[in-house]
């Protein structure tokens, strides 16, 4: 991973856990039905943070080696996903896994790829897969636009976030994902999600990030009191929702070394 970004999520882990939303079971299904991933396919999953991408795996029957340098995000992983028998993790980046050669059938990463040295990355995921293997790479990508709270968070965050733009500018497009893949380019799909959020649920989800001004910055409270007013002014029935596109791309490896 590029520069400081391992450690960028160590104190926002508790938040992390409990209001980043999950991913839509009909990811599994696609890579199963369309991709054509076998069921019982090894994964390894790349950045798994603490366990969210990792768990959507296992609970279909997948075993799955998480790897993450984080140590707080690994061990909130190695808590909540300690009852699956088919769960391992490792302390590994993208580009040194530790990771056998050709050990694994599908290699996923969510939410993660964007904070990966490309080229180091491509090398390794092409040595730790097994002829034939995948590559599947997702984002759940919040909407910008469609309701007064989507356009008006987008616009809170605009103001408040200490590095937003940079951040959000590194997410993989279709562009971008096309030519990284290159020849070994096979599918994509989008599949709609949400969360529907209280006031302290959307106050998690927001300092979750690690572009959100933590507490003793000047924007801290400044940006909690928007949030607030937001929230009062477009919540309905004590929520709001918070709707994101969960894309995904699918591909073989390809050393370009």
């Amino acid at each position: 991973m590029t520069d400081d970004s391992t450690q960028r999520f160590t104190d926002r882990v508790a938040d992390y856990v409990k209001y980043r939303p999950d991913y839509p079971r009909e990811v599994v299904t696609f890579l199963h039905a369309t991709c054509g991933v076998a069921e019982g396919a090894r994964v390894a999953d790349i950045g798994a943070g603490t366990g969210i991408s990792t768990r959507l795996f296992l609970e279909a029957g997948h075993p799955v080696v998480a790897v993450e340098p984080n140590q707080a995000m690994r061990a909130a992983a190695d808590a909540w996903l300690a009852s699956f028998t088919g769960y391992a993790s490792v302390a590994g980046t993208a580009e040194a896994t530790s990771l056998d050669d050709a050990s694994v059938d599908l290699v996923t990463a969510a939410q993660a790829f964007h904070w990966f040295d490309p080229a180091a990355t491509r090398r390794e995921f092409a040595r730790i897969l097994k002829p034939h293997g995948l590559i599947a790479l997702m984002w759940n990508s919040r909407l910008l636009e469609g309701t007064p709270f989507l356009a008006d968070y987008e616009a809170l965050l605009q103001r408040f976030g200490v590095d937003y733009q940079a951040v959000s500018e590194r997410y993989g497009d279709d562009e971008s994902m096309t030519a990284w893949f290159g020849d070994g380019f096979t599918h994509q799909a989008r599949f709609p999600n949400a969360q529907r959020l209280d006031f302290e649920g959307l106050k998690g989800r927001l300092l979750s990030s690690s572009y959100a001004p933590k507490a003793g910055h000047p924007d801290h409270q400044p940006m909690l009191n928007a949030l607030r007013e937001l929230f009062d002014r477009t919540a309905d029935c004590g929520t709001v929702e918070f709707a994101y596109e969960t894309r995904v791309y699918v591909g073989h490896a390809q050393d370009q070394a």
